[in-house]
């Protein structure tokens, strides 16, 4: 029989603030980042103790671009970390001094406490108990170890099977039955935490997304006993089930009868298989299937962050989505990196990395949609676009580029503008409609999306045009190579041996352009 959490996943939209509540605020231990195994694009955070024990662990899927869910029946709904009965008074006046909201202390089953909510507005309980064990208690920078969270005190479950979802719990993660209320049946493990079966009857269904608790993992002490377990819940033919090898540790998925997810995962091997363990949640992993010679493109699209105390980059609220790439060694470039139709602001990340692996990267995503995909504005036929909104998103982009220059210390007359399809039509609707904003632009198959564009002096500004000779649009880019000639602008137009795509000989015609202009 399996006993107590092992961890509870839940979803965040922000990493940022993510980090600074549960680092910066709860004083936890960051044991492990890596990418998301499911979708390589989502980074995943691993909290705990010391030592990433088992019983301490909450963990993040970061979802920069996901939508709120709805807590209700069937998920959880809270987590609880144990704290020392006498250091209630200590988190009370720590919240009140780092304007963290509370209410309580209040009695729960007997227990004082504190109730709060994280940024994604999860509800965060911190529990005065003495019964859990304290295997690695973490000190942070200023919670004294005598006052640090000790591990997860437990979770809640929305249900409106009240019974046979606690039926489930007890038959096959080793719960028990402890207490109860009008609305809730506490169950205890024998490691002392608690899951706190509620009755949401009537209430509304749960949807997943940003503010939503995941699942609940349970323990097992190896991988035989998870597959027992799988053998057992498949001859009570409890719904599907999925094992998968996540690399710290074994598990298996399915969801209780009132439709949360639950998992069973092994206690071994742990975390520190790829890091001393006095270094954990330092480095950046990948999955083992995602590694090999595509990683540095899946590394450069997750998201980035500052530990407590570290220098950031703080995001401002400007009129394009955006995200910014700092490699760890930094060159005197940056990259304003604009994608085609359908892409986002992460899709132009690794071709920038790949030009010039120290450059920092800003990626854009365009505003106007067509079927529910980004683009920079809107499309009347595949080769006629509407003019108005070609004028007023490419005024929206200058108000942005004067947002990231004061915002971000971006030196415009410096930075190295790159679009692709789309993207370099809009870059090339700024370049005309706008001269002197843009003074270095890569266009890669674009044409002219202005039916009668003007003709500034754009001399002091450096263009690199690329055109595939398969592409079934190129027929349309010796317009705009006429239009940008006639504009006196310092234009090298190339045909490579490709079609509308981008690869390898756009990144060497860039990198040679860049050299020899000296940008």
């Amino acid at each position: 029989m399996t006993s107590g959490i092992h961890h509870v996943t839940l979803i965040s939209r922000r990493v940022q603030a993510n980090i600074d509540f549960y680092l910066g605020f709860l004083g936890l231990h960051l044991v492990k980042r890596t990418g998301g195994f499911e979708d390589p694009n989502q980074l995943h955070l691993f909290y705990g103790d010391a030592s990433g024990s088992p019983g301490s662990l909450v963990t993040f899927l970061i979802w920069e671009d996901g939508s709120p869910g709805r807590v209700g029946h069937g998920q959880p709904s809270e987590i609880a970390f144990a704290i020392p009965p006498a250091s209630i008074g200590f988190w009370l006046t720590r919240a009140l001094q780092l304007n963290i909201q509370t209410t309580g202390p209040a009695q729960e089953f007997g227990e004082p406490v504190l109730r709060l909510k994280d940024p994604d507005g999860i509800i965060v309980k911190l529990v005065g108990t003495d019964a859990l064990s304290e295997p690695a208690p973490w000190a942070s920078r200023d919670i004294p170890e005598t006052d640090s969270i000790r591990r997860l005190r437990g979770a809640t479950v929305l249900t409106e099977r009240p019974k046979e979802t606690a039926h489930f719990l007890r038959s096959h993660f080793g719960y028990r039955e402890t207490a109860a209320t009008d609305a809730i049946r506490r169950l205890t493990s024998p490691s002392g935490d608690v899951i706190d079966v509620r009755d949401a009857t009537g209430f509304w269904t749960a949807a997943p997304g940003t503010g939503t608790i995941d699942h609940i993992a349970f323990r097992a002490p190896d991988e035989t006993t998870v597959l027992a377990v799988r053998a057992d819940l498949e001859q009570e033919h409890a719904g599907a089930t999925n094992a998968h090898d996540r690399k710290y540790f074994f598990s298996l998925y399915v969801r209780e009868p009132g439709g949360s997810l639950c998992e069973l995962a092994t206690d071994g091997p742990g975390f520190a298989i790829d890091e001393p363990p006095d270094a954990l949640g330092t480095e950046l992993f990948l999955p083992p299937h995602l590694a090999g010679s595509n990683a540095a493109a899946t590394l450069v699209r997750l998201p980035q962050f500052a530990l407590p105390g570290e220098p950031r980059l703080t995001r401002r609220a400007l009129p394009f989505v955006h995200r910014f790439y700092h490699p760890d060694e930094t060159s005197d470039r940056t990259f304003v990196l604009l994608h085609g139709s359908g892409g986002n602001e992460t899709d132009m990340l690794p071709f920038g990395h790949q030009i010039d692996p120290q450059a920092t990267l800003l990626g854009v995503r365009g505003r106007s949609t067509e079927e529910g995909f980004p683009r920079w504005f809107r499309r009347l036929t595949m080769t006629s676009f509407d003019q108005q909104d070609i004028r007023s998103e490419a005024e929206a982009f200058v108000a942005f580029l004067d947002g990231a220059r004061d915002g971000y210390g971006l030196d415009l007359r410096n930075v190295i503008f790159i679009g692709y399809s789309n993207g370099a039509n809009l870059l090339a609707a700024v370049m005309l409609l706008h001269p002197g904003v843009i003074r270095h632009a890569v266009l890669m198959r674009a044409m002219s999306a202005l039916e009668v564009p003007p003709i500034p002096d754009l001399s002091a500004t450096n263009v690199l045009m690329l055109t595939g000779r398969d592409d079934p649009y190129g027929k349309h880019a010796p317009a705009l190579k006429r239009i940008l000639a006639d504009t006196g602008a310092n234009l090298e137009a190339l045909d490579i041996d490709t079609h509308h795509g981008i690869g390898d000989d756009d990144i060497e015609a860039i990198r040679r352009w860049l050299a020899e202009n000296g940008i």
